[in-house]
């Protein structure tokens, strides 16, 4: 990232299941979906990812670099829009590096386009009252915190486009649970979602995001490291990209 001012702060591989319906907190798993729950030990999903083929996993990690390059280079000119439109708007930092967990409860940087204004980070905890998402997860449909233009990049995802710096580093892959603001700690059986690397994309992303309830959204997880394969994660890719485009459940 150099150059840019940062802001560091303190399957059954198919998807048809993985859908929300138009209810806030809405998104119910199919019977299938449920079933396939019952075949594994979701207290042991350790186990169930250790078990996935090593070919797999080492064909993952080299679609996750070839694919961010090639995407950092064709989406550059969207990306130096961003950049300009956000000094234009509220000055710098253009890019705000969250500290998240990754794979294993390891601590790291995450990069996003600053779509909040600076003073965001002092402002949180008199919105806590607000949440909307339940759980360690942090949602309010209307935040005060959030510019013009990250209204916009949030409802289009671009400012998650900072992130494929970190896939190609090896904190992130293109598909995994997504990595989130915490504020409360995970019980053991919600820590299970950090067995596997965080993503850009995840069955939550598809299922309406912040209209999905944080106990299923635990589950969701739990069922990507189920379902992790290379069908799965071009079938969950290619879903992404319409999900995107009709802003289901962003902000």
């Amino acid at each position: 990232m150099t150059g840019l001012a940062i802001a560091e702060a303190p399957i059954n591989n198919s998807l048809e299941d993985v859908e929300c319906n138009s209810e806030s907190q809405g998104y119910k798993p199919s019977p299938e979906r449920l079933a396939r729950r019952k075949l594994v030990d979701r207290e042991n999903m350790q186990a169930v990812y250790d078990a996935k083929p090593a070919l797999y996993k080492k064909a993952k990690r080299v679609a996750d670099v070839v694919l961010s390059a090639g995407a950092l280079v064709a989406l550059s000119p969207v990306m130096l829009g961003t950049a300009i439109a956000i000094v234009v708007e509220d000055g710098r930092p253009i890019i705000y590096a969250a500290p998240r967990e990754g794979k294993d409860g390891k601590p790291f940087k995450m990069y996003k386009f600053r779509s909040m204004y600076r003073d965001a980070e002092s402002k949180l905890q008199e919105l806590l009252a607000q949440n909307e998402q339940t759980g360690p997860a942090f949602k309010i449909k209307d935040d005060p915190r959030i510019t013009r233009v990250g209204n916009f990049i949030r409802k289009t995802s671009i400012d998650e486009l900072p992130q494929l710096v970190n896939i190609i580093k090896g904190e992130m892959s293109i598909v995994g649970p997504r990595a989130i603001q915490k504020t409360q700690e995970y019980t053991e059986h919600e820590a299970q979602r950090l067995v596997v690397q965080p993503g850009l994309t995840c069955y939550w992303q598809v299922s309406g995001r912040a209209n999905v309830s944080w106990d299923e959204w635990v589950e969701l997880d739990l069922d990507y490291i189920q379902d992790m394969s290379v069908w799965a994660d071009i079938r969950l890719i290619a879903k992404t990209f319409g999900v995107v485009l009709k802003g289901t459940g962003s902000y």
